[in-house]
């Protein structure tokens, strides 16, 4: 009798076409209540995103949560990634051994695919737990050239989505922007986009307006289809958020691109209305 094959857990995630964080996705230690707190704590950000912990108290206070400390929000947040002192939702936390580049984007008239790219990390509730997605987007078109899920704030899956975007486009931008997380001031991160040869950008300090488009993003899918569907697992996620994406990305007209998909947009293929 032959003896079953086994396959390692990284192997089949590779025969499969996923990543491993996907099986395990759900965090330990964080009972129902706090994963709703949090669910309800990142609905609140995308409402007031310069609220910090002592007003996202008062908050859930009146929400139903009469007896929730400022500690135990403050812990959630800084959980889920979020910079109290911020006024946007962030995943990242200033800083890093590579330093700080000056933002590029201020008055520059970006009028061309691949002109500037920019990237973002974003907290996504699940029914029985959260992951966070990172994503590209091509600043011009909006269109999203990558994006995965991660159960970790580590800086080894946005170096995977960049590698992804370039290789899929087969181009590289002329800027890339980013805020000033740790993962994006990363040496991997830095010299990765210096090897590539790209003018580095990051936005400036409490500033959320300078990466603006991939934010108002996150406010579609989210309010779209994340809160609608609360997803049970990552599968089900990484599913949903697949299929999110071909919408967004080649159905879904955009009134700021007169109507056109960022699709047609990004490849030059739009037939502007008369």
């Amino acid at each position: 009798m032959s003896k079953a094959l086994k396959i390692s857990v990284r192997r089949q995630c590779e025969l499969l076409g996923i990543t491993r964080t996907l099986i395990y996705s759900l965090p330990k230690g964080e009972g129902e209540a706090n994963l709703h707190l949090m669910r309800e704590l990142d609905e609140l950000h995308l409402e007031d995103a310069a609220a910090g912990s002592r007003r996202m108290r008062s908050y859930l206070r009146r929400r139903g949560w009469p007896k929730i400390s400022r500690g135990r929000v403050k812990r959630l947040m800084s959980l889920m990634g979020v910079e109290a002192v911020y006024p946007r939702k962030r995943t990242t936390i200033p800083g890093g051994p590579a330093g700080i580049y000056p933002y590029k984007l201020n008055g520059l008239n970006i009028n061309r695919p691949n002109q500037v790219w920019c990237a973002d990390i974003t907290y996504i509730p699940m029914a029985k737990g959260f992951m966070y997605l990172f994503a590209i987007m091509d600043w011009h078109s909006r269109k999203i050239l990558a994006w995965e899920l991660s159960n970790t704030l580590d800086t080894g899956f946005c170096l995977r989505t960049l590698n992804r975007a370039v290789e899929t486009t087969g181009t590289v931008p002329e800027i890339f922007n980013t805020d000033q997380g740790c993962q994006f001031t990363s040496d991997e991160w830095i010299g990765r986009l210096k090897e590539l040869k790209m003018t580095i950008s990051m936005d400036g300090k409490r500033r959320w307006i300078d990466n603006v488009m991939i934010e108002r993003f996150w406010r579609s899918i989210k309010y779209e289809d994340i809160y609608l569907k609360s997803y049970e697992n990552g599968w089900e996620l990484e599913r949903g958020i697949q299929a999110y994406m071909m919408r967004y990305n080649f159905e879904r007209p955009h009134q700021a691109l007169k109507e056109a998909t960022p699709s047609e947009i990004y490849e030059g293929t739009a037939k502007w209305a008369a």
